[in-house]
């Protein structure tokens, strides 16, 4: 299996003049498997909240409300694997053996670090944290968030480790190995969750421990896998920082983590507002956020392939190559998540209704669930996707800026005026949401078109 990833993976690197960087076989053989990848994660994602659900809704809310800062700190992890991702595919656009490598090594280094920084920090403060994120929630509700958050907070160092090994492997425009031991991941975990609920009798921890126990038997094989001699980038594990790979990850990776820290800590603090409206809301905001998800994992799964194709595309300096794939994989996220938006849209009332929820739960989680889906096929793609074509051309300190004016302004000030002042509640909250994606979108659409963004790239 492995010796067969690698002997394929040359065929990617072929030079601009003589043709294609990536022909349409290799886009979808970079594609499919980050698709079967997301998907995954999202669909164990929603069977720890269903399980999770038969603990009750205080359970469920404590769960949910963690979940805000365990997408935080995921987010902080993908900053980091993106950094690197993009300058291994960089290096490898331009055929630089030495330095592709060694990049390589430094990713799985700094993600050792920021994992095990971030994983000491949250187990050590989780009951501060979310007093200080959700003050005004119920005792039995932050006792579940505080037991769950110092768990899962164990499984961070794994997590940051497995998705460096992850990044490389994209890099190589090689995704299948990611998603065969993600597929084994998610099996462990899915299967530990059904044991500590249903046959262990266990609360919030139930699905908290099948979640490091996966996350430490991915991040195992995937650097196993990422030690083979066979493979296009052979990552050199080492213990010592080189400072100029280093600033260089960093260089990409500290924007987009800032980004993605306070688009997140954004989102904990709408969330701390709909906290302010009860449990109910609370769990309709959780399972909506879960079946919304599901509509996003194409998206989510060509914005990562973006990054390798576009970055590789720089690297080798094929900067109209580097547009035309852009748009390619843009016309590609709106075709699939039409279709998956439009078959939630159609089977939403039936998804909503494998939760364990109240009438009213179940009503307003459906109400939720339209406003993502029916806009998200229009603006997820152009305000989420399209902005990996920038950073894979350096452009990260646009998209930060961006990302967080608009988060601040739109999303946070209107769900302020909209969910609390004129007492709108959730629904408020995730019209603010729209409101924000528009004003993503128009920006990152002007950036694209005005190529800026491929002037950014230096070797």
């Amino acid at each position: 299996m492995e010796h067969a990833a690698g002997a394929r993976s040359p065929s990617i690197l072929k030079n601009g003049p003589h043709g294609p960087i990536f022909t349409n076989h290799e886009l979808l053989r970079l594609i499919g498997p980050l698709l079967v990848e997301q998907l995954l994660a999202t669909t164990v994602g929603m069977a720890d909240t269903m399980m999770v659900s038969r603990c009750g809704e205080a359970a469920i809310s404590g769960v949910s409300l963690v979940d805000m800062i365990n997408n935080l700190v995921i987010n902080l992890l993908a900053a980091l694997a993106t950094g690197g991702a993009v300058v291994v595919s960089q290096y490898l656009g331009a055929v630089r053996k030495k330095e592709t490598d060694k990049s390589a090594g430094q990713l799985i280094l700094l993600s050792l670090l920021l994992g095990l920084g971030l994983g000491l920090f949250c187990f050590a403060l989780a009951r501060p944290m979310l007093r200080l994120f959700y003050g005004t929630i119920e005792a039995d509700v932050l006792d579940a968030g505080v037991r769950y958050l110092q768990v899962t907070a164990l499984s961070y160092p794994f997590l940051a480790l497995y998705n460096a090994g992850a990044a490389i492997f994209r890099s190589m425009g090689n995704s299948k190995i990611s998603m065969q031991v993600s597929l084994l991941m998610n099996i462990v975990n899915i299967i530990g969750n059904a044991v500590c609920i249903f046959g262990l009798d266990m609360y919030v921890e139930g699905v908290a421990w099948p979640t490091v126990i996966s996350r430490a038997l991915a991040a195992v094989l995937i650097l196993a896998a990422c030690g083979r001699r066979t493979n296009t980038v052979q990552a050199r594990i080492t213990f010592r920082l080189d400072g100029a790979l280093a600033r260089r990850i960093l260089g990409i990776g500290i924007p987009s983590a800032f980004e993605n820290s306070l688009f997140q800590a954004g989102r904990i603090l709408v969330v701390s507002m709909i906290s302010l409206f009860g449990t109910v809301q609370i769990a309709a905001n959780a399972v909506a956020n879960n079946l919304d998800g599901m509509g996003c994992i194409p998206g989510q799964a060509i914005s990562l392939a973006m990054i390798t194709v576009v970055g590789r595309c720089i690297g080798a300096r094929e900067e109209e190559q580097a547009t035309a794939y852009a748009k390619k994989l843009l016309k590609w996220t709106y075709i699939t998540m039409g279709l998956f938006n439009g078959a939630i849209l159609l089977l939403v009332g039936p998804l909503v209704g494998i939760y364990a929820l109240s009438g009213e739960t179940m009503d307003l989680a459906i109400l939720l669930v339209r406003i993502h889906c029916g806009c998200g096929i229009l603006l997820w793609p152009i305000a989420f996707v399209l902005p990996n074509a920038l950073r894979a051309g350096n452009d990260v300190k646009f998209t930060m800026t961006v990302s967080v004016l608009s988060m601040a302004v739109w999303r946070i000030g209107f769900s302020y005026l909209l969910g609390v002042q004129m007492g709108y509640g959730a629904v408020g909250v995730w019209i603010a949401m729209v409101v924000d994606w528009v004003c993503r979108s128009i920006c990152f659409v002007w950036r694209f078109t005005s190529g800026v963004w491929k002037t950014k790239y230096t070797e």
